[in-house]
């Protein structure tokens, strides 16, 4: 047994290595050798800057939001100054029911709007269902499910009476292969993520509940985004961490799937804790009235991240429409606008056309989705799952029924359960060893990825711990379990049923009875897992974002004991993103691998369904898995880098993130962006390009109209005091004033300062448009078909199988990426079959940002268009003529 005593010895020392993510972290945000050739992307710390741009533009009800922007103007053309302060601003934290709620216009039987986190289900609610995660719907590949999903979540969500569901999220794009929030996302592809927000926020409005996209702009890492939250962890900053970006990357990369999100006609979007080039994200002009509501043209309403808001005046002139939670810290009782919000429009500080637009703007999102027509009560509360309790939570006031524990599931669960199969992704399958048949002699499985969370699903708060089998992240981004089916019950069921003998060891260290059960077995499948989350939780010493790209729980060790005496071991990954896989690929012992992302409630069935063949892996992966941390180029910036100033987070590699970071520095991945096997294979054949016959391309010109003013309050102080014999709930935020003098009411330091108003903020008359703006999404002609791509893809296998047909570009400049992705297909083929793969090419689509013009341009530059199985086999080309 002296084999098994250094096997355990060297496994001991992997664990002390390994568990508990201790690897120092990188210093920086960019690694020396993975800096864009593109010297615009080089700014200096400390001297990045967001230049201004006033005034905020003003809704116009383009594209199809004209009808809902005619009835948006007459209802609040019927508001007094006290309902539009109050439609505008929410209640507080914990005030009411829902994690944000505004407050309500009882004159015309106007409730508050209740918004609701998260991007995969109803959080902090019961009888909802646990949809898998962002990154998933990205690995399948397949609109119709990004669509479907989003349908889903948008019906549980309008049946617990949420008027706003909090996502999709296409910030962070996954700059940083262990951003914390990732996972919440699509992919670090801006056009695959582009594509599952825009189907993602089609289906939730085809629902009847207005989707927010977040979190604009550059939200790329936990560390380091709230200084109240840092100094709970014993770091002192003054200011949230700046994400400091070039103009042509940003729009390339970053703004990219906002614009998609924009064009799908999403009715909110939230700006981010961050700063962007030293200005916060829900008070920078640049970001929200040039960027977002100029250039994109978007029509719906900016609402501030949950203590994102910074200043009163100032983020109401700079674009932001909507303060949530309302406080200015929880549970404070002050607010930036309530009453503040009253008194700037009264002393002129802030137009009173302004304060329409916000309005106008949220009403506009409301009608735009039918909210008039598929509102319900609010049946559930975001602060106890008893069914009596208090309706002003923070204030335990007005006991009485909150939680009617309403079941919104319906049949989601077989849409669940599908998404997970579709989004595995086979990665290594050496000899057929899978699919399984069931009737294998001896089936063992291992780790405590396989089993059940001890103290139950949903037995840490927000999951905020890695216990059992990982099926979502941890933080806002989550929703309760209302069951969570594991890989080692499915696995189980499925052996049992064909009288096949079954065993599993669910503890990662209990070392002597794995090697020992391992040897016996005829098939090992080992479960390993990596998380991350949310900044306001710590789990294991990982502050949101993770420290190290490994797997948790001692997962190598484990894996590695099982391959060491197991010669068919098939690994399955649940990762929130990259790890690193070590030599795993080319381990002759390890016959499979998996990565099945955080798959949801059907966790187990959906891979069960996977490895005994019921389902036909077709998945791919939404981004690189890379042999080392460094590879990737980017990286979380843990240490503060300017003292107790912001942190400075300088995004100098530009465009080169994930997949296009590999390429430019010629490193090879062990498995890369698009990668996926299938139990049949494919062949690709006959590459066909048409060129359309379109128009060339107009820059937009002219000005807009003047700005809407619907409606003139009167300047008597004594009109917006308290109501006599009012009741003021404790901590409650209204906009009524305590002060017929308004310098009392507002009771700021800074009050009558000329410095709160940035010149032209105030001017409503007509301005000139965006040369690349004009309609939402930005100017209609970037959207034109320029080419029409078609080829043949043939399942050369014996049985059904989907394959993703993948297109790239290569725009041919110097400082491009060698190729970029841009359209996709998944296709079903059976056997000794073709099917033809179908892609239009946009004009966005060759196009690169003119800083100097500020609009799209094709440069001169030859175009190069590629289909293939993945980023890296691209055996089909063609210049585009």
């Amino acid at each position: 047994m002296q084999w098994l005593a250094a096997l355990l010895l060297a496994a001991a020392e992997l664990v002390n290595a390994q568990d508990g993510n201790t690897t120092a972290p990188f210093p920086n945000a960019t690694y020396s050798n993975a800096t864009s050739p593109d010297p615009a992307t080089s700014p200096t710390s400390g001297t990045a800057f967001s230049p201004p741009y006033y005034p905020s533009p003003w809704g116009s009800g383009t594209g199809d939001w004209a009808s809902a922007y005619g009835r948006a103007r007459a209802f609040v053309g019927q508001l007094t100054l006290l309902e539009k302060a109050n439609l505008t601003t929410g209640v507080g934290w914990q005030s009411e029911r829902c994690v944000g709620e505004t407050g309500a216009i009882p004159r015309l039987g106007f409730r508050g709007l209740c918004l609701q986190d998260s991007p995969l289900g109803v959080r902090f609610t019961d009888y909802n269902s646990a949809f898998p995660a962002g990154v998933n719907v990205a690995a399948t590949f397949h609109r119709g499910l990004a669509f479907a999903r989003g349908q889903a979540m948008g019906q549980e969500h309008r049946g617990k009476g949420v008027d706003v569901q909090l996502g999709p999220v296409a910030g962070p794009l996954g700059r940083a292969p262990a951003g914390g929030r990732n996972w919440e996302g699509f992919s670090p592809d801006p056009a695959l993520t582009g594509i599952m927000m825009a189907q993602t926020i089609q289906g939730i409005q085809g629902a009847g509940v207005i989707a927010c996209a977040k979190h604009f702009i550059l939200n790329e890492q936990e560390h380091f985004r709230q200084a109240p939250e840092e100094a709970n962890y014993g770091v002192i900053i003054n200011d949230s961490l700046s994400s400091n970006i070039d103009d042509a990357t940003m729009h390339e990369t970053y703004l990219w799937p906002f614009a998609d999100a924009v064009r799908a006609g999403v009715g909110s979007i939230m700006c981010s804790y961050n700063q962007i080039n030293n200005s916060y994200g829900c008070e920078n002009s640049q970001i929200l009235n040039y960027l977002l509501k100029g250039e994109l043209d978007f029509q719906g309403f900016v609402l501030s991240d949950w203590q994102a808001q910074h200043s009163g005046v100032g983020s109401a002139l700079a674009g932001m429409d909507m303060s949530m939670p309302g406080d200015v810290l929880f549970n404070s009782g002050t607010s930036y606008w309530g009453p503040n919000l009253t008194v700037a429009v009264l002393n002129g500080t802030i137009p009173e056309w302004r304060l329409d637009d916000m309005a106008t703007r949220i009403m506009a999102a409301w009608y735009y989705v039918g909210r008039d027509q598929s509102q319900v009560p609010i049946n559930f509360d975001s602060w106890t799952l008893d069914t009596f309790g208090y309706q002003h939570y923070v204030a335990e006031e007005a006991f009485g029924l909150v939680n009617e524990h309403v079941d919104v599931r319906a049949e989601h669960s077989d849409l669940i359960r599908q998404i997970g199969s579709a989004s595995t992704v086979l990665l290594k399958n050496n000899n057929s060893a899978l699919p399984l048949t069931g009737r294998e002699r001896f089936t063992a499985v291992f780790g405590s990825d396989a089993g059940g969370n001890p103290l139950g699903p949903n037995g840490c708060p927000d999951r905020g711990c890695d216990n059992g089998t990982l099926a979502m992240g941890w933080g806002s981004g989550t929703a309760n379990f209302p069951y969570l089916i594991t890989p080692e019950t499915a696995i189980q069921n499925e052996v049992v049923s064909n009288n096949g003998v079954f065993q599993s060891i669910t503890d990662n260290f209990a070392g002597t009875q794995i090697l020992s059960l391992a040897s016996q077995a005829t098939v090992a499948i080992v479960f390993v897992n990596a998380d991350s989350g949310e900044g306001f939780i710590n789990v294991d010493g990982n502050v949101g974002d993770r420290n190290n790209l490994t797997f948790w729980q001692g997962g190598d060790v484990l894996v590695q004991n099982v391959s060491a005496v197991c010669n068919n071991t098939i690994l399955v990954m649940h990762t929130v993103g990259p790890v690193l896989v070590g030599n795993y690929s080319e381990n002759p012992n390890i016959t499979a691998i998996l990565w099945a992302g955080l798959p949801g409630e059907q966790s187990g069935n959906s891979i069960a369904d996977v490895l005994y063949g019921r389902v036909n892996p077709g998945a791919k992966l939404p981004f690189t898995l890379g042999a080392a941390r460094e590879d990737y180029g980017t990286d979380v910036l843990y240490i503060p880098n300017e003292g107790t100033g912001a942190p400075q987070v300088n995004f100098t590699e530009g465009n080169f993130i994930d997949y296009r970071a590999f390429d430019i520095a010629n490193i090879t991945p062990v498995y890369e962006f698009g990668f996926g096997l299938s139990y049949t294979t494919f062949s690709y054949s006959n590459l066909r390009v048409s060129k359309l016959n379109v128009s060339s391309y107009t820059p937009t010109t002219g000005v807009t109209s003047a700005a809407p003013v619907l409606g003139s309050s009167a300047n008597d102080t004594s009109q917006y005091q308290y109501p006599s014999n009012f009741s003021a709930v404790p901590l409650y935020i209204y906009p009524y004033l305590n002060s017929t003098d308004l310098e009392a009411a507002a009771n700021d330091s800074d009050y009558g300062s000329s410095n709160s108003v940035p010149a032209g903020a105030q001017d409503g008359s007509p301005q000139p448009r965006l040369a690349a703006g004009g309609a939402p999404g930005g100017n209609a002609q970037l959207y034109d078909v320029l080419y029409q791509v078609e080829a043949t893809v043939t399942n050369t296998g014996s049985i059904a199988g989907e394959e993703v047909a993948q297109l790239y570009i290569s725009l041919g400049g110097p400082y491009d990426p060698q190729v970029v992705f841009r359209n996709f297909e998944r296709l079903s083929i059976q056997p000794n079959s073709s099917a033809t793969f179908h892609a239009d090419i946009t004009r966005r689509d060759i196009s690169n940002w003119d800083t100097n013009a500020q609009n799209w341009v094709i440069s001169r530059s030859p175009k190069t268009v590629y289909v293939g199985s993945s980023s890296r086999n691209l055996p089909l080309s063609g210049i585009l003529p």
